[in-house]
Order: C-alpha cells, then sequence, then structure tokens
C-alpha cells in the first residue's frame, strides 16, 4: 500500500533530523577517507560502490543509523494539519511534530491538548479503533493571513484534539518583512486567532458550534517556557452566552524572547486598545443616531424601510454591516467574477431558526466561519461575492431589501462606469440586469415584468459606503441606482465609517481569510459515486422485475454534455452542444429512442440524489424503462470549486427499440 505524499514528507524530515543530530555526513567522510587510503590504495581502477557499502557496514555506521531512527509503533502518527496562505502554493503542509522554521523569523506555537466539558456529548459512547465516527469535531484556526485545519476528531465529552499549530508572527509594512518581530512588535500586534470549531454529522451536515477570538499575546510574559491556558468555547445565536466547552491550550513562542514582557505592560496594551476601540463604537454609533433622524425627516415612510446599519454576528454582536465587507482576492482559484459567483452559489443555503421553530433569526457570519462551515444565510452569501467581485475591481455593493414575496433578502450589485447596474443573485449565480422603469412615462400596453425578484431595496453598502434609499418609492422596478445623488439616496460620511471599519479598526473584525485549494480527487469521487447509483438503480429495477445492463459507451459519450452545462452555469452561454447531439445520433441504432435527464446538486450523497432523480418523470421513466433491448447509462461529472464547493452534474440515460 503506498504511502500518502505527506506521510511520506513526515518520514523525509524524521529521518533528516536524525542524520543532522547524529552528523552522520562527518562519519561517513572520515570513514570513507580512511578506507580509501589504507585498504584501497593499491587498487588503480574504480571502487564500487557495493565495496565502500560493504565497509561502512563493517564499521557499524548503517547498524548505528537504524537503530537511532525507530518508530514507535505503539502511538498513532497525527497527520500534518493543512496551512492555507495566499501564495501560489495555496496550500502547505506542515508536520504537527516537527518542523523546519526560519530562524530569523518568530513563530507562536499553539498546541491543542484536547477539550473538557462538552457536556451535549456526555452520553456518547466511546470511539472504538477502527470503527467509522458517526460525528466528529474539525477545528480551524485563522491568524495573520494564515488558515490551519485539525484533523476530524470524534465528538465526545472530552475530545482528544492533540494537535499544534505553528502560527507566523511579522510585520506587514514594507522593509519589515524579513525582520524578526520583537516583544515590542509583538505587542502591538492586536490580531487575536479566531478559532472556529465545526461539528459535522453521518450524513455530512456541518454545524457551527463556536467561533471564538483567542487572545494570544499573554504568552510575552511566559517567564518558564510554555504557557498553559483554558479557553472557555461559547455557543453561537441565541446560545451565545452558554459555555459549550473547554479548550486545553499551550503557547510557546520560537525563538525565545530574551526579555520577558511583564504582565501588566500587556494588560494596559489591551486596555487601550479596547478603550479606543470602545470610543470610536460610541461615536459612530452617536453619529448613526443624528443620520437616522435627519433620514427620517425627509420623509415619514422611511421608518418602514429596511435600511439595514446595525447586523449581529454569530456571537451576538451588533456590528456596523460596512464591516462584514472587505475586499477578497482569489488568487489563482478563481478566474473571472461571474466564477466567482458560480462558486459562492454553491455554499450551501440555510437559514437559521429558532429554537423549537418560529421566526428566522438575525446572524450574519464572518466569512471565515462561514467558508469553515460551507454553509449560511442569504446575507452571508451576499457579502462574500461583494467581497470577490471588490477584490475583482468592480463596484460592488451588498443590497438588502424584500423579495417578490415579501420576504427579507440580500444580494449584490455592481455598477460599472458607464452606469450599467447588474444584481448578482449570490444563491443561484444568476445575473440580471436593471432597466428601471421611469413611472411618469406614458402607460405602456403591455409592460414587461422585470426577470430579477426583487422587490424593493431599503440600502446598498460595502466596505467603505453606505446609502439609504430616499426616493419616492423603493421598488426596485423604478429605483434608480445613482447612488451620488443625494436626492436619491442619502449616503453616510466615508471617514466615519472607516473610523470603525477600516484596517486595524477593530481585531475583532479581521479581514477575509484566503481561500484555499480543493483537495478533492474527482476522478476518484466521480468513479465511486457513479458505481453507488449503479447498485442503486440496479437494486431499484430489481425490486420492480426489471434486469438492468449498463452501457458503458453511451455512459461516456455524456461526459460533453455535463461539461456544457456547467460552462453554461458560470458563463450564462449556451455551449455548442453539437458534438454530443452527433455522436448520441451514432450511438443509437435506427428505430431506437434515446432519452436523457440531467440534474445539478451540491453534495455527493449518491441515495439523496437518486430520491431526488425519482421526483421527476422524466428521470422514472428512464430509470424504470421497459422494452425491448434496454440500455441504461449513467455518468457523474464533478466540478471542484475553492474550499469545499462542488457542482456535482448526473445524468441518466437509455436507449431502448420503440415498439410500435
Amino acid at each position: 500500500m503506498a504511502l500518502p505524499p505527506e506521510k511520506i514528507s513526515e518520514l523525509k524530515q524524521i529521518i533528516h533530523s536524525q542524520l543532522t543530530q547524529m552528523d552522520i555526513q562527518t562519519k561517513i567522510r572520515d570513514i570513507l577517507s580512511d578506507t580509501v587510503r589504507e585498504e584501497f590504495s593499491a587498487q588503480h581502477g574504480h571502487i564500487s560502490e557495493q565495496e565502500l557499502m560493504q565497509k561502512l557496514r563493517q564499521r557499524g555506521i548503517v547498524d548505528d543509523i537504524l537503530h537511532r531512527i525507530q518508530f514507535d509503533t505503539e502511538t498513532q502518527i497525527i497527520p500534518p494539519v493543512s496551512h492555507f496562505q495566499d501564495r501560489d502554493d495555496h496550500v502547505r503542509q506542515m508536520p504537527s511534530k516537527k518542523a523546519n522554521i526560519d530562524p530569523t523569523r518568530r513563530y507562536l506555537y499553539l498546541y491543542v491538548h484536547g477539550g473538557k466539558a462538552f457536556l451535549e456529548h456526555l452520553q456518547d459512547p466511546d470511539p472504538v479503533p477502527g470503527q467509522k465516527v458517526s460525528t466528529y469535531f474539525t477545528l480551524h484556526l485563522y491568524f495573520r493571513g494564515q488558515r490551519f485545519r485539525s484533523r476530524p476528531v470524534a465528538c465526545a465529552c472530552e475530545p482528544e484534539f492533540d494537535e499544534g499549530f505553528l502560527l507566523e508572527l511579522h510585520k506587514e509594512s514594507a522593509g519589515e518583512a524579513g525582520r524578526m518581530a520583537d516583544a515590542a512588535t509583538m505587542l502591538s500586534l492586536s490580531d487575536p486567532v479566531h478559532l472556529v470549531l465545526i461539528k459535522t454529522d453521518c450524513t455530512g451536515e456541518t454545524t457551527l458550534v463556536s467561533s471564538h477570538f483567542f487572545e494570544w499575546r499573554p504568552a510575552l510574559t511566559a517567564q518558564n517556557g510554555p504557557m498553559k491556558v483554558s479557553v472557555e468555547l461559547k455557543g453561537t445565536g441565541n446560545e451565545n452566552k452558554v459555555p459549550i466547552g473547554i479548550l486545553e491550550v499551550q503557547l510557546e513562542l520560537f525563538p525565545k524572547l530574551t526579555q520577558i514582557v511583564d504582565d501588566s505592560v500587556v494588560r494596559t496594551q489591551l486596555d487601550l486598545e479596547r478603550g479606543r476601540q470602545t470610543e470610536h463604537e460610541r461615536l459612530y454609533l452617536v453619529y448613526c443616531k443624528q443620520w437616522w433622524k435627519e433620514y427620517l425627516q425627509i420623509r415619514d415612510a422611511h421608518r418602514d424601510r429596511l435600511v439595514k446599519i446595525f447586523a449581529q454576528d454569530e456571537n451576538a454582536i451588533n456590528r456596523p454591516v460596512c464591516s462584514f465587507v472587505k475586499p477578497l482576492r482569489a488568487g489563482r482559484l478563481l478566474d473571472t467574477p461571474r466564477q466567482a459567483a458560480r462558486f459562492v452559489s454553491l455554499m450551501h443555503h440555510e437559514k437559521v431558526a429558532t429554537l423549537g421553530g418560529g421566526d428566522k433569526v438575525e446572524q450574519w457570519t464572518n466569512i471565515h466561519g462561514f467558508l469553515c462551515r460551507n454553509k449560511g444565510d442569504c446575507e452571508d452569501h451576499a457579502v462574500l461575492l461583494c467581497c470577490l467581485l471588490l477584490g475583482f475591481g468592480l463596484d460592488a455593493y451588498v443590497c438588502v431589501g424584500t423579495k417578490s414575496k415579501g420576504a427579507v433578502h440580500a444580494w449584490t450589485a455592481t455598477i460599472s462606469t458607464d452606469g450599467l447596474v447588474t444584481f448578482w443573485e449570490s444563491l443561484n449565480g444568476h445575473r440580471y440586469i436593471h432597466d428601471p422603469v421611469n413611472p411618469m412615462d406614458p402607460p405602456m400596453s403591455k409592460q414587461q415584468r422585470p426577470r430579477y425578484p426583487y422587490k424593493t431595496v431599503g440600502c446598498v453598502f460595502n466596505h467603505r459606503s453606505f446609502f439609504a434609499n430616499s426616493q419616492a418609492s423603493d421598488s426596485v422596478e423604478v429605483c434608480q441606482f445613482d447612488l451620488h445623488n443625494e436626492s436619491h439616496w442619502k449616503s453616510m460620511s466615508e471617514d466615519a465609517i472607516v473610523s470603525v471599519c477600516g484596517p486595524g479598526a477593530s481585531p475583532q473584525w479581521p479581514t477575509p481569510p484566503p481561500l484555499s485549494a480543493s483537495t478533492l480527487d474527482t476522478a476518484l469521487v466521480c468513479n465511486d459515486l457513479e458505481q453507488q447509483l449503479r447498485v442503486i438503480v440496479t437494486e431499484h429495477r430489481r425490486d420492480q422485475g426489471l434486469t438492468t445492463t449498463w452501457d458503458d459507451q453511451l455512459s461516456y459519450l455524456l461526459t460533453p454534455a455535463l461539461a456544457a452545462y456547467e460552462i453554461e452555469r458560470i458563463t450564462g452561454l449556451t455551449a455548442g452542444n453539437e458534438e454530443f447531439q452527433d455522436a448520441v445520433r451514432q450511438a443509437v441504432p435506427d428505430g431506437h429512442t434515446f432519452k436523457g435527464y440531467p440534474i445539478q446538486f451540491i453534495h455527493r450523497n449518491a441515495r439523496k440524489a437518486f430520491a431526488t432523480c425519482l421526483r421527476s418523470e422524466v428521470c422514472e421513466e428512464i430509470v424504470n424503462c421497459r422494452g425491448d433491448h434496454v440500455r441504461l447509462a449513467v455518468r457523474v461529472r464533478i466540478f471542484p470549486y475553492p474550499e469545499s464547493a462542488c457542482a456535482t452534474w448526473i445524468m441518466f440515460a437509455c436507449k431502448y427499440k420503440s415498439v410500435l
């Protein structure tokens, strides 16, 4: 059985470290020099490699090396954590026990021993070695552009994470990128470590268990090596004040500080930052109250418009909506804005409901938490898409309003340099050109209804602008998006927004993390899912007394059609399918009939997908096809996108002899 690349890298690192500690190169050089001088001096020909290896074995060098390099078979080798950076190699593997570190850089080693008091899982049985775990935890970390992910750990009252993360501390300003961070520099780094705990159940459903911003700078006061800290994790949403568990964490700086920072200095620094942030937020709140008062004086009807100035995040903290948006560059993972829209639409959509049902709960999730969970509400999708479009250099905004049936909704809009307004629906990737209707124009005999599903718009915003709709009507059909027209839109001061939402204004509202590349082996997953579907269809037909014959060639011919469907979803343009149609005509003999049914999912659960397909009459006719010379075909094509998003295309088809 071949070892995975990360295991090979880890073994090479262990062997290299052992050989370096033994100074084996010097020993081999000395022995070979003596051997050549004493025993092979009379030989004028070539000395073979076998003769040299024999002398090394006689001197005991080979046995000494094998004795030094030992592997503890009773200790489980922990796989390395994933380290994502916004570089060309978006994924960098780092061994969890040994790692080559740059001696000119400063690092924070954060080691998570395990968890305690996760009382929700008090009754869960202890995991059995070798048995598949039904639910598991995954711990995600984000710190100054660096992302880490732990290995899956079985859910338990005391989960055993036993994982270390090496965080690089550095200054990002010009001229100091290669300089080691000293105590004063690290004390000024106000970025916390964002810890996100995700729970995944047996069906693949993910839950955001906790989102915690961990303050690491007390590690500067550690005098006797590592500092041990207990981190209390709180729930999210309505459970934000309820402790859900404790993480036992150990902090250590590499290289160690020559001068320890006094505890009072760290406390004073944290108090000053907290006080400064509180003062900025207080001044912004005072400004918003005055701004809102002026907005209501324009028209009494403005009181009922969806002007969203503040929103609650997953920790139930009220934040300015502009603080959720920041430009995000996707590196080389996404090539076009439309591809970015396709990626966001493949993130799962879920409304957060109150415990026991009821109305929708407001929860705008931090982008890091949204990416880790791969699931969120319409606001999360709209914010992420707006960040990506801003990263592509577009003038993008998040719109808050209502849909055609009156439900509160958020979407994204871009405004071109010539004033063309385009709506981007982040939940499905559709784009709509906004052509406003002039209410003063004479009535038309047949007005064409807009294609977009939006009814009203109350406000639009991004990371440095906020505009409230002050037009006579907030209907999207008649709305003019000339945002700098003060008679149509009331704007907030950009300086006021930047004071609380600008870079470094609030460490608790970090910049979006870099996207991570997909780790999905699409060929392997496609083959596996396709085989599962064949087994399911065969069993389904056997229950009805039908035999099943699969046509591998016909299945393969379906591939171009699935690729064309995905291209159409990205570009909005119908790709040429003439070759596919011609191939099908040649594969189907005269007197035979061909039927096909394509469908797309954002998951990879075979039984769940098959149950959905059977709801279609066309697919049911194909799967339950009866007749002469019936041949069935199924093709699966998975298109991976950043993070864990993917588009799963499935196409069922059949050909049979027509009976008149």
